[in-house]
C-alpha cells in the first residue's frame, strides 16, 4: 500500500487544538424512524424475533442518516453502562493503525521485527522476516495454530509471539489470530510511547465523545488490543458511523478517507475453496479487512464474541451497534438481515404515530426478568444459616456460609487467602459489586485483572424446589453471568457452578459437609 497520508500530520496537529470544539456533545443526535426512512413496525418486529429468539440481547443502538432512531436496553442492563466488547476491540485498535501511518509513525510494509529487536528468537525464519505489519492486520500472520492460548503461560506476550512457527507465508492464508492484534497494539506503544488507549485519547476518544472507557492490560502494562475495551453501545455506533462517514466527524477530517477506504475493502478471502452456499448464507466467509469483517448486503462491521457487534450498511446510511450474549452470532446478525434491514426504505415515510407510540413504550420496557421459582420452598427458607467445609476442590473454595434473611441471599466463599461476600436478591436485580472474578473467555490469561476490580453485578436467587437453591450473578460490564446450584440432602450439599457461556456443556461441582 502506498504511503498517501504524508500532509495529513498537520491536521492531526489541528486536531488535538480543537478537540473539544469536534466533541460539543458526548451524545448522538435524535430523530424518529420514519422521518428517517425507516418504519417502526419493522423495529418492532426486531425487538419481538429478538425476544423470541436463542439470543439473550442486552442492547441495541439504529443510527441512520447519522442519527439515532432506535435504542434500547434489557434491564438490568442501562444505557450508561459500559460493556466488555471481546474482538470488537481490534476495530478500535486497527483505527489507531490508521492514526499512527497517518502521522508518519509507522508504515504497513513496516516489519514486525523491526519493532522489538529484545524479544527476537535465536533463529529468525525467513517467514517471520518478511511477517508485515499488514499481514497482522488483515489476520494473515501464517502462524498455525492460533497461538492466543499462550497468553495463558507467558508473561511476555510480544516474545511468545515472535518464538512461534510462521508455517505459511505471511500475507497468504488467513487465520484468527487475537495475539497478533495485540501485537499492534504492542507496535503504537513502541513507537508512541503510550498505551494504546491513552494513544486513541485525543484522536478518537475525545473528539467522538466517548468517555468512560477502560481497556484491560498485560503484566508488562500493555493494552490487549485483540479483546478487552469496555465501552457503551452509543460509542460503539460512534465509531461505525465515523467509517461511515469516510474518517469525517463534525465536519472534520479526523482520520483520513483514503484509509478507511482501505481499512473496509476486502484484503483476504477467509476460505477461498468454501462452496457457494456456504459463502452466500455466513458473514464469517465475505472477506477480511483491517480488523474489520465484510458482511453480506455489502456491508462491514467490528464483531465480538458472543454477539457484540458495530454494523456498518454503507448502502442503507445506516449503523447497528448491539450487545448481547449468542451462543449463535450468525443468528444474531440474521435477525438484522431478515427484521430491520426491509424495514430501511430510501425516502422518508409518513408519520406513524401509533407504531412510534408503540415503539417507545417496548423499548422503555425491555428487560431480561429474573427467575421466581418455588413460593413454597422459599417461605419455608426464608431464614436460613448454614456453614459448610467443602472437600477440596478445582475453585479453590474451602468453606462457604449461605445465609438468608427474607429477600436477601448471602452466600460467602473462602479461598483462604481471599473472603467473596455475594448478595442475591429474591424475584429481583440486586444491584451490587464484587472482588470475585467472573466468567470470562480470556480469564486465564496473564493479565493485571486487579485493574478490573470491583466488578459491577446484579444478582437473584431463587429455590427450584424444596432441596435446590439457585443462584445467579449477572456481570453486568460482561456478557456474561455466573450460575451457582446447591443441592442439599441432608447434612450434605453439592454444588454447581456454571458459566453462561457454557450453556450448560459444562460445570465444575464442589461437596461439603455442615459444620
Amino acid at each position: 500500500m502506498k504511503r498517501k497520508f504524508s500532509g495529513f500530520s498537520l491536521a492531526v496537529i489541528s486536531l488535538f487544538s480543537s478537540v473539544f470544539t469536534l466533541a460539543q456533545s458526548s451524545s448522538l443526535p435524535r430523530s424518529t424512524p420514519e422521518a428517517e426512512g425507516v418504519s417502526s413496525v419493522g423495529i418492532l418486529r426486531f425487538i419481538d424475533a429478538a425476544d423470541k429468539s436463542k439470543n439473550e440481547m442486552h442492547s441495541f443502538v439504529m443510527l441512520r442518516h447519522g442519527k439515532v432512531i432506535a435504542e434500547g436496553w434489557w434491564n438490568p442492563y442501562k444505557n450508561d453502562l459500559r460493556q466488555t466488547v471481546y474482538s470488537a476491540s481490534k476495530t478500535f485498535t486497527a483505527t489507531a493503525i490508521g492514526f499512527a501511518v497517518a502521522e508518519n509513525k509507522i508504515k504497513l510494509s513496516d516489519k514486525v521485527i523491526s519493532f522489538f529487536p529484545n524479544d527476537l528468537p535465536d533463529t529468525i525464519s525467513p517467514n517471520l522476516a518478511a511477517l508485515t505489519v499488514k499481514d497482522v492486520l488483515i489476520m494473515s500472520d501464517g502462524q498455525f495454530p492460533d497461538p492466543s492460548p499462550l497468553t495463558r503461560k507467558n508473561k511476555n506476550w510480544v516474545k511468545a509471539f515472535l518464538a512461534t512457527p510462521i508455517v505459511n507465508k505471511p500475507g497468504t492464508v488467513f487465520l484468527y489470530n487475537s495475539l497478533g492484534t495485540f501485537m499492534l497494539s504492542a507496535i503504537i506503544q513502541k513507537v508512541t510511547g503510550q498505551k494504546l488507549m491513552d494513544y486513541l485519547k485525543p484522536r478518537l476518544f475525545e473528539p467522538l465523545g466517548i468517555r468512560g472507557i477502560d481497556w484491560e492490560e498485560n503484566l508488562m502494562s500493555q493494552n490487549t488490543g485483540g479483546w478487552g475495551l469496555s465501552i457503551r453501545t452509543e460509542d460503539m455506533a460512534k465509531l461505525g458511523q465515523l467509517y461511515l462517514q469516510k474518517g469525517k466527524w463534525n465536519g472534520t477530517q479526523i482520520l483520513p478517507e483514503e484509509w478507511i477506504t482501505e481499512a473496509t475493502s476486502t484484503k483476504i478471502i477467509q476460505h477461498p475453496d468454501a462452496p457457494p452456499a456456504v459463502r452466500d448464507s455466513s458473514d464469517w466467509e465475505q472477506g477480511y479487512c483491517y480488523q474489520i469483517w465484510r458482511c453480506r448486503h455489502n456491508g462491514f462491521r467490528g464483531d465480538g464474541a458472543f454477539g457484540q457487534y458495530i454494523i456498518v450498511l454503507p448502502d442503507q446510511d445506516v449503523v447497528i451497534a448491539i450487545q448481547s450474549e449468542t451462543s449463535s452470532m450468525q443468528n444474531e446478525i440474521n435477525l438484522v438481515w431478515d427484521y430491520l434491514l426491509p424495514a430501511i426504505k430510501k425516502n422518508k415515510l409518513p408519520a406513524d404515530e401509533k407504531a412510534l407510540y408503540t415503539l417507545k413504550a417496548r423499548l422503555s420496557k425491555l428487560a431480561i426478568t429474573p427467575a421466581s421459582g418455588s413460593f413454597t420452598a422459599y417461605t419455608a427458607n426464608r431464614k436460613l444459616n448454614k456453614f459448610y467445609i467443602l472437600e477440596p476442590n478445582e475453585n479453590g473454595i474451602s468453606s462457604m456460609t449461605l445465609q438468608i434473611t427474607d429477600s436477601i441471599c448471602h452466600f460467602i466463599m473462602n479461598t483462604g487467602p481471599d473472603t467473596y461476600n455475594l448478595y442475591y436478591g429474591a424475584g429481583y436485580w440486586k444491584p451490587g459489586q464484587t472482588n470475585k472474578p467472573g466468567p470470562s473467555l480470556v480469564s486465564e490469561a496473564k493479565e493485571n485483572f486487579a485493574l478490573l476490580s470491583p466488578y459491577k453485578v446484579v444478582s437473584n436467587y431463587y429455590w427450584k424446589d424444596d432441596q435446590t437453591l439457585i443462584m445467579e450473578m449477572r456481570y453486568i460490564e460482561s456478557p456474561h453471568r455466573e450460575i451457582i446450584t446447591c443441592h442439599f440432602d441432608g447434612n450434605k450439599i453439592t454444588v454447581d457452578v456454571e458459566r453462561s457461556f457454557d450453556y450448560g456443556s459444562k460445570k465444575s461441582v464442589m461437596t461439603g459437609v455442615v459444620k
